[in-house]
């Protein structure tokens, strides 16, 4: 166990590759030049030992092996590296002793050993070996220079070329130390800078592919042209298709409905699966680099099968509550006036009263079988819809009429208000218990809709209106044109609807009046509804109403 764990341990380490990687030089380089050097017999005249330098390369050989087959017994690595390097200096010493000292060809030799010691070990190693290779080469051309060794050299070569010679070989030898200690120190904390960064970035890479694996919605990646990239685990569940298959296919293949990603934010379609139809719920947006280029497209989507079956559940529950409540408010509705017919019937049947109280009592009878009427006329428009008759004309004409008759209607009532119109506000004085109207609008604007049905949603308005003013005030009908759509503004300064009723007032057979049915703005509502539009209302107790609607200028059915 301890030996599979050393072993192991040797195999990571990183300076037992450089030393490896020393090894392997070492016998290149012997091959590669001392090899060919005897094959073509370059110099091998010339040399004072040619034979020695021969005995030297089957050294260098011998121990290249040797290096080679102990190098995992040795857990001291340093101090392995170190032995080698010395011993490769001794060597390289020898060598140009062979070949003639100073006048060898093979000095520059002396700079591979400081640079290799600056790799495979460090800057210090490079100093080091520079240092022992200067004093072992200085040494040796001294001892030349004096005829301590047996090496001749050329008479022309004087005392100062000697020192030059030393001091040039080791000027070299240290600037390559610092050099190579120098790109050495940089590349090893560039390498680890790298190394660190790439932990982080496989840590990163990791975690995003967790989170994407382990989010409970589906997640797929396209490119641009709507190829899948990225399928997560949940993808597969809810779609029915392995990654395997839907990696590279079109995401047609996967949602029909989306037959090519484009600039769609939420959608919702079908896909078949082996269980059954699913109702997908879809969001889709760009994925875009970091200028801001689109590169493809993120989709993230739910099953909302189950979702769907239980809105549809609750919309039957609340339609049958709601009918439930309607008719219960129906009921109550009709129940008043019969009651009232019932009294008077049976006082007329027991025929025990006066003249004048019977004709009370007959007037009475009428008034509710009129009241009774109106509840199921409005009833029926509410319940039973035409559909609107489209056509074209101008709103602004619609307006006036419709105001116009709602001024005359009341005044023909008998109404104790007085209603005045102006079209100039520098003009417009307002006197106790009047309804000043006032039209914020002119000239002609044509739409396509009902214009019969319009009638009836601007009557309900402004009768609304009229009533909320008692004592009198100001109406404010304004219109806007927003392209597509137009608005219409109804503003009064009445008494206001209490917050607590302000949801509740387009619900049918909702009302506040005594005499009133509560069907006139569900009417409003239904009929703004049939156009694709939309009414809203905003109030202040004793400041006033508004009611916004917003339609659109031509006919929503057409495509």
């Amino acid at each position: 166990m301890q030996n599979a764990e050393s072993v192991g341990w040797m195999s990571d380490n990183p300076l037992i590759k450089k030393i490896k990687a020393l090894i392997a030089f070492r016998a290149f380089f012997v091959t590669l030049l001392l090899g060919s050097f005897f094959l073509f017999q370059i110099g091998y005249g010339r040399f004072p030992y040619p034979q020695a330098t021969l005995y030297l390369i089957i050294f260098l050989y011998s121990l290249t092996i040797v290096y080679a087959l102990i190098i995992r017994r040795f857990k001291n690595l340093n101090a392995f590296a170190y032995t080698q390097l010395s011993i490769d200096s001794l060597s390289v010493i020898s060598l140009i002793l062979m070949t003639g000292g100073i006048q060898s060809w093979f000095s520059s030799i002396m700079l591979l050993t400081v640079i290799s010691s600056s790799i495979v070990l460090n800057k210090k190693a490079g100093y080091m070996m520079a240092t022992l290779s200067s004093i072992l080469y200085g040494s040796m051309i001294d001892l030349q220079f004096y005829g301590v060794l047996p090496i001749s050299f050329d008479p022309m070569i004087r005392e100062k070329d000697f020192l030059y010679n030393i001091f040039a070989h080791i000027s070299a030898l240290y600037l390559t130390a610092y050099l190579t200690g120098y790109l050495s120190s940089r590349l090893e904390k560039t390498t680890k800078r790298l190394e660190e960064k790439d932990i982080d970035l496989r840590d990163l890479a990791l975690f995003n592919k967790e989170i994407i694996e382990n989010v409970p919605s589906g997640l797929f990646t396209t490119d641009l042209t709507g190829r899948i990239l990225i399928f997560n685990r949940a993808a597969e569940n809810i779609a029915g298709v392995e990654r395997e298959i839907a990696i590279g296919q079109q995401v047609g293949y996967v949602f029909p409905f989306l037959e090519h990603p484009a600039e769609i934010e939420r959608m919702e379609g079908i896909i078949k699966h082996k269980e059954g139809s699913k109702i997908i719920g879809l969001t889709l947006s760009a994925i875009k680099d970091a200028d801001g280029n689109k590169t493809g497209f993120i989709g993230i989507f739910q099953d909302l099968t189950q979702l769907k079956k239980m809105e549809a559940e609750m919309k039957y529950k609340e339609k049958w509550a709601a009918i439930g409540e309607l008719s219960a408010s129906m009921a109550h509705e009709i129940r008043n006036p019969l009651a009232s017919l019932k009294g008077s019937i049976e006082m007329l049947r027991e025929d025990t009263m006066a003249g004048r109280h019977k004709d009370r009592l007959m007037v009475i009878a009428i008034g509710e079988m009129e009241r009774l009427n109106r509840i199921i006329t409005d009833f029926l428009t509410y319940s039973r819809p035409n559909a609107p008759e489209f056509t074209t004309f101008d709103l602004h004409l619609v307006l006036d009429e419709s105001l116009e008759l709602l001024k005359n209607t009341v005044e023909n009532k008998g109404e104790s208000t007085t209603l005045r119109q102006a079209q100039d506000d520098s003009r417009q004085s307002k006197g106790s218990g009047s309804i000043l109207i006032k039209r914020d609008f002119s000239g002609a604007l044509e739409i396509t809709a009902d214009h019969q049905k319009l009638r009836q949603v601007f009557w309900n308005l402004g009768l609304n209106a009229f009533e909320a003013m008692p004592d009198g005030g100001e109406l404010r009908v304004s219109t806007r044109d927003c392209n597509n759509f137009v608005e219409i503004v109804f503003r009064d300064s009445g008494i206001g609807i209490p917050s607590e009723n302000i949801e509740k007032i387009f619900y049918p057979f909702f009302t506040t009046k005594e005499a009133g049915t509560g069907l006139g703005l569900s009417i409003a509502y239904r009929i703004i509804e049939e156009h694709n539009g939309r009414i809203t209302v905003s109030s202040n107790p004793d400041k006033g109403t508004t009611f916004d609607i917003t339609i659109p200028k031509g006919n929503p059915n057409k495509t």
